[in-house]
């Protein structure tokens, strides 16, 4: 369970970490800058604690998959970006490939004393 939010921290980081871009570039590019590389580097160090425990396959799909999504959301919502048809099913399919690759890995067995680092 542990791993699951590592992956859900790494997610927040990114997404935080690249919306920071477009601000960093119009209002203060010199700490806009600083913070977007510390957001992205906190991202990838929870995404490397998250696949440790997470298949890499399924730990990077959800990342950035769901990364994209979110971008996108906070690029429509605050930041005035359009959403056409055609983005809209591109984000719609990428959600559903997102869901087959979670779907479709099998959990691997806990060996036994591993359980509480799980």
């Amino acid at each position: 369970m542990r791993s699951w939010i590592y992956l859900l921290t790494a997610i927040f980081f990114e997404v935080v970490g690249t919306t920071s871009m477009k601000f960093a570039t119009e209002y203060a590019p010199l700490l806009g800058y600083l913070l977007m590389y510390v957001l992205i580097g906190l991202s990838y160090f929870f995404l490397a604690l998250a696949v440790k425990r997470v298949p890499v396959g399924v730990a990077y799909a959800l990342w950035e998959g769901i990364g994209i999504v979110l971008i996108t959301a906070v690029s429509v919502a605050w930041l005035g970006e359009s959403l056409g048809l055609a983005k809209a099913l591109g984000l719609a399919v990428m959600i559903v490939g997102i869901l087959l690759i979670k779907f479709g890995t099998r959990a691997e067995p806990v060996a036994r004393g591993q359980e509480a680092a799980a």
